[in-house]
């Protein structure tokens, strides 16, 4: 098995993992990642449908890990 992307902290709350850095530049770096939350920002909601198909995906992959951890 592969270790947790996050830890828990004291308080027992997980911190996610920080942003991949994409270029050595910093400016260009925080350009990119800026870029990618317009992007984010302006894609319309999921409908149900997205949703069930995406949930199906991840759900056959975990049940799948859960088969061979077992």
């Amino acid at each position: 098995m592969t270790a947790p992307n996050s830890a828990p902290t004291a308080g027992g709350v997980a911190t996610p993992p920080g942003r991949p850095v994409r270029f050595a530049d910093p400016a260009r770096n925080a350009a990119y990642w800026a870029r990618i939350e317009r992007n984010v920002a302006a894609a319309p909601p999921l409908t149900d449908e997205q949703r069930a198909v995406i949930r199906t995906a991840f759900s056959t992959v975990t049940t799948d890990t859960i088969k061979e951890a077992a």
